[in-house]
C-alpha cells in the first residue's frame, strides 16, 4: 500500500493558454487579518508548498497557483504564488479563480452578477457575465489602480541594444517595451528568442530601479513586449522570467498598458483596448474611472477574458520521494 505525506485538492484552469491552479485543501491554516498578512504567513512558513505544488515533478515553470483564503472584508480572499514569486494581484488568476468558483456551483447566474475579491495589492470587483445556459461565460475585473512609475528609462542591453521604456504598474510592475522598435517579432516561433531578450531587459531594468521609489520592496519590473497595430489594438509577450513568460496577454499589464496610453493621451476614455496574446486569443480592456495613488494620477481599468477549467485532480506527496519540495530547470 502507497504511504501519503500529504495530499491537496486542486482545479486547474487556463486563461487565453496561462494555467491558474486553485488550491482547495491541504494549506494549513494561516495567520493575518487581512489577505496580505496571511499571504506573508504562508511565505514565511509554507514556502516549500510553492515549490512543492508548482515547481515540477506536479507543475512547471510557467504555473501560477492561487490560495483562497478568508476576508473580513470582501466577499472572497485571495493570494497568488508562482514558480518564482508572490503576485500582489493576477488578473488571469482572477479570471480562473471565478471560473472555478462556478465550476463548484459557489457561483450561479441566480446569486448575481458580481462579487468582490480581496488580493495583496487591494479589492477587485469580478463581473461576471453568464451564458443562457447558466454557465460562466467571461469575467470583467475592476483591477486596482494602474500608473505610471517612471517614463523614458533608457537602458543598454547585449545582444538587445539600446532599450526606452515606461515602467507601469498595474497590480504589479511593467516595463513596457515596443517590439517593433527593437526588430522583436511577437510569435510562438520566437518564444526562446523573446524569453532571452526580455530576460536580458528586465536585468538590466532592475539594476537601475532597484532601491527607487516607488519600486521598493517589489519584485523587479517583468517585461512586457508590445507589438501594436494601432493605439486600440496590440500584441502582448509578457516575459517573467528566463524560462517563463505569459501565455496570456497578461491582465494586470493589459490594465498597466491601457492605463499608459490613456495618461499619453493615445486613447480616448471611450474607446476599447484589445490585447491578445501570440495565440490571437484577446483580452478586453476599458476604461472605469480616475483616482490618485500616493499623489499619483492613476486609471482603474476593466480587464475582460474567460478561462476553461482543464483538470480536477489531489495532488499527492509520497513517502520517501526526493523530488517532493520540487524542482525547476532553467
Amino acid at each position: 500500500m502507497i504511504a501519503f505525506s500529504s495530499s491537496f485538492s486542486v482545479i486547474d484552469s487556463h486563461t487565453a493558454g496561462h494555467p491558474t491552479r486553485v488550491i482547495l485543501s491541504g494549506i494549513p491554516k494561516l495567520s493575518g487579518d487581512s489577505v496580505r498578512s496571511k499571504r506573508d504567513d504562508f511565505r514565511l512558513r509554507f514556502d516549500h508548498l510553492r515549490t512543492a505544488l508548482l515547481h515540477e515533478p506536479r507543475g512547471h515553470a510557467a504555473m501560477v497557483g492561487l490560495v483562497p483564503v478568508a476576508s473580513e472584508v470582501a466577499d472572497y480572499g485571495a493570494f497568488f504564488i508562482s514558480s518564482y514569486v508572490y503576485l500582489d494581484m493576477c488578473g488571469h488568476g482572477t479570471i480562473g479563480f471565478a471560473k472555478t468558483l462556478a465550476f463548484t456551483g459557489q457561483i450561479t447566474a441566480a446569486m448575481g452578477d458580481s462579487f468582490t475579491l480581496e488580493t495583496p495589492a487591494g479589492i477587485v470587483t469580478v463581473g461576471l457575465v453568464w451564458a443562457e445556459d447558466g454557465s460562466l461565460d467571461r469575467v470583467r475585473i475592476e483591477n486596482v489602480p494602474s500608473y505610471v512609475g517612471l517614463e523614458d528609462l533608457a537602458v543598454s542591453v547585449d545582444g538587445v541594444g539600446d532599450v526606452v521604456t515606461d515602467i507601469v504598474y498595474g497590480g504589479m510592475w511593467y516595463a513596457l517595451v515596443d517590439a517593433d522598435a527593437l526588430g522583436l517579432t511577437l510569435a510562438p516561433e520566437h518564444a526562446s528568442a523573446l524569453m532571452l531578450a526580455g530576460s536580458r531587459i528586465k536585468t538590466a531594468i532592475k539594476q537601475k530601479v532597484q532601491g527607487l521609489a516607488p519600486f521598493e520592496g517589489s519584485p523587479a519590473p517583468s517585461v512586457l513586449f508590445y507589438s501594436a497595430a494601432s493605439p486600440d489594438a496590440a500584441v502582448h509577450f509578457l516575459v517573467l522570467e528566463s524560462n517563463k513568460f505569459d501565455r496570456s496577454p497578461c491582465g494586470t499589464g493589459t490594465a498597466a498598458r491601457m492605463a499608459h496610453l490613456l495618461s499619453k493621451g493615445l486613447l480616448a476614455e471611450d474607446q476599447t483596448y484589445r490585447a491578445s496574446n501570440i495565440l490571437g486569443i484577446p483580452f478586453q480592456a476599458r476604461f472605469a474611472s480616475r483616482t490618485t495613488v500616493a499623489g499619483r494620477e492613476a486609471i482603474v481599468v476593466a480587464i475582460e477574458g474567460a478561462a476553461f477549467i482543464t483538470s480536477t485532480q489531489t495532488i499527492h506527496f509520497e513517502k520517501g520521494d526526493p523530488l517532493s519540495n520540487g524542482f525547476l530547470c532553467s
